[in-house]
């Protein structure tokens, strides 16, 4: 199978050049944009942008701090664990459990299989309206070199992208360009950096390996860079997994469960997992890192208008609430009460015996 193409499907991620909105290009060229994002948003819930404009030199260097924190010694990444609430510093190995932010219990009981470092917006930059520390909370950063000035300079880049997604998506969904920014100016983001790799001889499986579980993404949109080792998988609408990994230069964006609930679900928050790959006894490395662009924490979201058609599928919802529970499932252990829409998807693959392949 090609890395973006099932050709027994026709399943395919498409390539969208975006740069006719980094460089403010004329309103055809936007509109033709758009109208590829509504498309792939709509029948896929994930593309893979090039044109985006962030510096090749910016990513060599956010990745290479990136390699070198998750090469430190266990015990040293753990000193900078925060509480499960908190979306904030080192999380270890088969701690977390991706499919309970879906309300949904791993089928062999298993947590997720790789080791997160996330780093996020803080309340102290945005002193005027005393947003709760435990969502804007402070940084943890680790005694590496250069790590939170590499980080923090692919972080602004990484919420650019996000933002002019925000705008192209405005567009897309024919409403006013301005239209997300009073639900984003205080954005709830978080980047989350992800290193699959694990020492040969520690893994003790219960069952079958699982990188990260099913999954939706929780908020408006992600960008995430990714290196091109094979484990991403997205579920298609027939119930059937792909591998996808990007092009030279391209980074992976998918629409978040918010994004979903605005549209009404003409726009999908696409299930996807990272299968881990073995390769002669031992998983072979694999990294990537996801800008998760959520929106502000007291916005709330509830159908657009122009999506209700014969009636909304969502109660609204705060972006807070809706954050929360997804976090008391994947870190806390706590099944998400409010999400038995995407958590029957998965049930559904799983039933149909494709959930697991």
């Amino acid at each position: 199978m090609d890395a973006m193409t099932a050709a027994s499907t026709g399943f395919q991620v498409p390539i969208i050049d975006i740069s006719p909105y980094i460089r403010n290009g004329d309103a055809a060229d936007r509109a033709v944009v758009a109208a590829k994002v509504d498309d792939a948003a709509g029948s896929v819930g994930f593309m893979q942008i090039v044109g985006h404009g962030i510096p090749p030199a910016v990513i060599d260097e956010f990745t290479a701090v990136m390699d070198d924190f998750f090469a430190l010694p266990l015990e040293e990444k753990k000193a900078y664990r925060t509480p499960p609430e908190i979306n904030r510093g080192y999380a270890p190995p088969k701690s977390e459990s991706l499919s309970l932010s879906l309300g949904v219990e791993s089928a062999d009981r298993m947590n997720d299989f790789f080791e997160a470092f996330n780093v996020g917006v803080e309340a102290r930059e945005y002193p005027e309206l005393a947003l709760p520390g435990d969502h804007y909370a402070d940084n943890t950063w680790p005694a590496v070199d250069h790590f939170e000035a590499a980080v923090s300079t692919f972080f602004v880049e990484a919420r650019r992208v996000a933002h002019t997604l925000t705008r192209i998506f405005a567009d897309a969904l024919d409403l006013p360009a301005d239209f997300f920014e009073g639900f984003t100016d205080h954005s709830l983001d978080v980047l989350r950096m992800n290193n699959y790799a694990l020492p040969p001889g520690e893994i003790e499986l219960e069952g079958e390996l699982t990188g990260m579980g099913e999954h939706t993404d929780y908020g408006i949109v992600t960008v995430l860079w990714a290196d091109q080792v094979k484990g991403l998988q997205v579920l298609d609408h027939h119930g059937r997994w792909h591998d996808v990994s990007p092009v030279d230069g391209a980074l992976l964006v998918n629409i978040g469960d918010l994004m979903a609930r605005w549209t009404n679900e003409r726009w999908m928050s696409t299930l996807h997992r990272v299968k881990a790959p073995i390769v002669d006894g031992a998983i072979e490395r694999r990294r990537s890192a996801a800008y998760f662009h959520d929106g502000n924490i007291d916005a709330m979201i509830a159908t657009l208008p122009s999506c209700v058609g014969a009636g909304s599928r969502y109660s609204p919802i705060t972006v807070g609430e809706h954050i929360g529970a997804k976090l008391a499932g994947s870190r806390a252990g706590r099944p998400n009460p409010y999400a038995q829409r995407e958590a029957e998807r998965v049930r559904h693959a799983m039933r149909r015996g494709q959930g697991r392949q």
